[in-house]
């Protein structure tokens, strides 16, 4: 039979009840935040336990969880906006305090609702914040730290995912408007989204330098959202594909200066990269400590599997590896709060975070045998939800040849033969 720490670590639908023996604090985490981190933390914890895990599994199985009403929440609790200007209702304190709060929200027994928030915080935001005009930020930036809008992020496109750079959404002038036709994909959010923070092409330049941020609002005619993508995992965040037909929007709601979005968006795949790092933490702990915990009572053959050295040594390894992804993110957040650029750093971050967020899970699934295979467990749903770290955000590859062309090692291109 499991425990009853067994059952809250990894989701299981029984009511056993028994003392957890597998405690674990970690560290490094611990000394690493300060008190006004760690008590944020705990009020972020707080709304976890008792207004998100205790329905994931519901919203898991409707395949949408309450954005909305959850952003309210947590806007009110005033967190959506931790390093966001005062001016704007966010704290105005440093990422760190962005770093801490989405490692707690990696306590969420699934991938898909933290995904969700970050995409609120760090990825649709944090240009806005930086560059946008007073009114882009009074109309978009203030109530998405409040809680009372939804916030989404159009880069990827069906032609180009990582390519950021082969988005072909366009949005040309007009007068004092821009007109925008196009599609993007893989869009969280989207369905419950009031905004978007969208890249276009809006010149016909070179495509580094003829692309910007744009501010467009979810209801304007023209925005169609006509597929829900079904997903292997996030089950509990909806994805979208959305087409811009003839949307007209101000010129005004460019983000700082028109044909710096894509270098824009690259300064904010930094935030982004580091808080996809720190959402993994803590679901990657919960598969190796409920993994120890369950070959701890699970006999087999006369003896408990965890009494097995290959095991032992296993989860030593994986725990080995976590703490390098910890101690490289905390590294890279220090040096990117003293206004370093962390580009390769943050990219060989988000490269390990992938590739551990492929290798824990299925290592310790491994270990729950037929059980690991059901829904009846997290570890199971991790396996799902954690895959997407490899792909979303900058595929590993992608990350790869960012920290190759940071090193200075790619060959440099044939020059041209003067006739």
């Amino acid at each position: 039979m499991l425990s009853k720490c067994t059952s809250k670590l990894l989701g299981l639908r029984s009511g056993v009840a028994s003392l957890c023996r597998f405690q674990h604090q970690n560290a490094l985490a611990e000394a690493y935040y300060e008190e006004d981190q760690k008590s944020m933390q705990k009020t972020v914890r707080k709304i976890i336990e008792e207004d998100i895990n205790p329905y994931v599994d519901q919203w898991e199985a409707e395949g949408q969880y309450p954005a909305k009403q959850m952003m309210k929440k947590l806007g009110d609790a005033g967190v959506l906006g931790v390093n966001k200007p005062v001016e704007y209702g966010g704290m105005g304190l440093d990422f760190k305090f962005n770093v801490a709060l989405n490692e707690e929200l990696g306590h969420v027994n699934c991938g898909a609702i933290p995904m969700s928030i970050a995409v609120q915080t760090d990825m649709a935001t944090p240009a806005l914040a930086r560059f946008g005009s007073d009114k882009l930020k009074r109309e978009f930036l203030a109530p998405s730290i409040s809680g009372d809008m939804v916030a989404c992020l159009g880069v990827s496109e069906p032609g180009g995912g990582s390519d950021v750079a082969a988005a072909t959404t366009a949005a040309v002038r007009r007068g004092d408007d821009l007109i925008i036709n196009g599609q993007k994909m893989w869009i969280t959010n989207a369905f419950q989204a009031d905004w978007i923070c969208l890249l276009a092409n809006t010149s016909d330049g070179p495509v580094h330098v003829n692309k910007s941020l744009i501010c467009v609002p979810m209801d304007t005619p023209g925005i169609h959202l006509n597929k829900r993508i079904d997903k292997m995992g996030m089950r509990s965040s909806d994805t979208a594909v959305i087409f811009f037909d003839d949307v007209r929007v101000p010129a005004e709601n460019i983000i700082g200066d028109p044909g710096l979005g894509f270098t824009y968006q690259m300064l904010q795949f930094q935030e982004e990269r580091l808080a996809c790092a720190a959402l993994c933490l803590s679901p990657l702990e919960k598969c190796i400590q409920g993994t120890a915990e369950y070959t701890g009572q699970r006999m087999a053959f006369g003896k408990p599997l965890l009494a097995n050295q290959v095991i032992q040594h296993k989860l030593a390894e994986l725990q080995t590896e976590l703490e390098m992804l910890r101690s490289a993110l905390y590294r890279a957040t220090d040096l990117y709060i003293q206004g370093n650029d962390v580009t390769q750093l943050a990219s060989m971050i988000k490269f390990k975070s992938g590739k551990l967020c492929r290798l824990i899970p299925d290592a310790c699934l491994q270990y729950w045998g037929g059980m690991g295979f059901t829904n009846e467990v997290l570890i199971s749903r991790l396996y799902r939800d954690m895959r997407l770290v490899s792909i979303g955000g900058g595929a590993d590859e992608v990350m790869l040849g960012i920290i190759a062309k940071t090193m200075g090692i790619l060959p440099k291109p044939p020059s041209k033969k003067k006739n």
